[in-house]
């Protein structure tokens, strides 16, 4: 009778049920969907952020510049990074025209991407021809400006995203004076003001057509080639240049030079591009 009344007093354990497993298995299931959708909207408000930010805010620093610092160092050079931020309007309009010329003939007609150059390098690429260049003159700012140099798609997929967003919130002229203030144009030499003191011994506001289309024929590899010292390739890619910078619609950016005017619009080109 003892035994009995005590098993009767004895709380018993609860048997843990199908149902309540599944339950909690669900509830992490939902948790973790939970953090992935708030991750998600996170990096998505950053990204707006970034781009509203430098929208005003000069870019002093990119990650390129800081990958170019690092193999330096692991290399055993000196550290060599210049750089100096100036306004577009501190920049003779002759570079503007000649960076569109060379590298995105209908900048300021489209919304950051030449569908027809796409195309043209997709099968170019199909066909086992050497990989031309594509990308705009926003794609490019968007990368310099956001991203690290690559192939991947994953990359290609952000800076298409980046692109987008550049061309949303950002002005034609404000994605110039960022291009040209960012952009690599010689080894540890970055930006218009950058290359014309240590190449042309001017600012970037002197400089003439002739040096702005020997800085945009170095722009596919201003590593290799040097418009400080231009090869004969890079001669006659500037002669080329020249001509082009006269064909195309006027770029009405930057300081114009009175000594040095282009030519007046004639037509509107999407040939010869670097």
């Amino acid at each position: 009778m003892k035994k009995l009344l005590e098993r009767a007093m004895t709380p018993r354990k609860r048997k843990k049920t199908k149902t309540s497993g599944t339950k909690r298995k669900r509830s992490w299931k939902v948790k973790i969907l939970c953090w992935i959708r708030n991750g998600i909207i996170a990096l998505f408000l950053f990204t707006i952020l970034q781009v509203f930010i430098f929208k005003w805010i000069p870019v002093y620093f990119t990650p390129l510049m800081i990958i170019r610092c690092v193999e330096q160092k692991m290399e055993g050079r000196s550290l060599k990074c210049e750089h100096q931020w100036v306004t577009i309007d501190e920049i003779a309009q002759p570079l503007c025209q000649a960076v569109v010329a060379s590298e995105d003939n209908l900048f300021m007609d489209h919304r950051g991407f030449d569908f027809e150059q796409i195309s043209k390098a997709t099968e170019a690429a199909q066909k086992g021809k050497p990989l031309r260049g594509a990308s705009t003159i926003s794609q490019q700012t968007a990368k310099n400006v956001f991203l690290w140099p690559g192939r991947s798609f994953f990359r290609k997929g952000l800076e298409a995203y980046y692109t987008l967003l550049i061309e949303l919130f950002w002005s034609k002229e404000r994605i110039m004076e960022v291009y040209l203030n960012s952009i690599e144009m010689g080894d540890g030499i970055y930006g218009a003001q950058a290359v014309a003191r240590s190449h042309f011994k001017k600012n970037a506001s002197e400089l003439t057509s002739s040096d702005a289309a020997l800085i945009a024929a170095t722009l596919p590899n201003p590593r290799r080639f040097n418009s400080a010292r231009p090869s004969p390739y890079i001669l006659k890619r500037r002669d080329q240049i020249l001509s082009l910078m006269d064909k195309i619609m006027k770029v009405d950016m930057g300081k114009q030079l009175k000594s040095d005017k282009i030519g007046k619009p004639k037509f509107r080109s999407n040939k010869n591009r670097g």
